[in-house]
C-alpha cells in the first residue's frame, strides 16, 4: 500500500475517532490487531460494545467508501471480532458498523452505517 493511501486511511481513522466521540462514543482501542485480523476501532456506545470498520475515499470513482466492506472483508472483521471477544471474555451487547468517509474538495462527507452487518 502507497505512503498516500496509508495516510489517507490514517486520516479517516482520526476523523471518525473524533465524529464517534463527539457522539459520546468511548474509543477502547485504534488499529486492535488480532492473529486474524485488524480492528480499525473498538468503541462503546452506551452497554454496547461496537466493532467500526472505518472506509475512506477521496472520490467515487471504484464506488462508495461503504461498499469496499463487501462479503470477505465482513467475514475478515468478524473473524478478528470473535477472537477478541473470546481471549478477553466480554459479556456484552456487541454490534458492527461501518464510517464510510468521502474525501473530495471541501469539507468531508460522513455517513455512519449503524450495525451494518445486520442489514444484510
Amino acid at each position: 500500500m502507497s505512503e498516500a493511501r496509508q495516510n489517507l486511511g490514517r486520516w479517516g481513522e482520526d476523523l471518525a475517532a473524533r465524529y464517534l466521540e463527539r457522539c459520546g462514543w468511548r474509543i477502547l482501542h485504534r488499529n486492535l490487531r488480532t492473529p486474524v485480523g485488524e480492528i480499525d476501532i473498538l468503541a462503546r456506545d452506551g452497554k454496547t460494545l461496537v466493532f467500526v470498520e472505518v472506509k475512506t475515499r477521496r472520490g467515487l470513482a471504484f464506488g462508495t467508501p461503504q461498499e469496499a466492506v463487501g462479503p470477505a472483508k465482513r467475514r475478515q472483521i468478524l473473524r478478528a471480532a470473535q477472537w477478541h471477544l473470546a481471549a478477553v471474555a466480554y459479556r456484552t451487547t456487541v454490534r458492527f458498523d461501518v464510517v464510510a468517509i468521502l474525501a473530495g474538495s471541501g469539507e468531508p462527507r460522513i455517513e455512519h452505517i449503524v450495525d451494518a452487518f445486520g442489514q444484510d
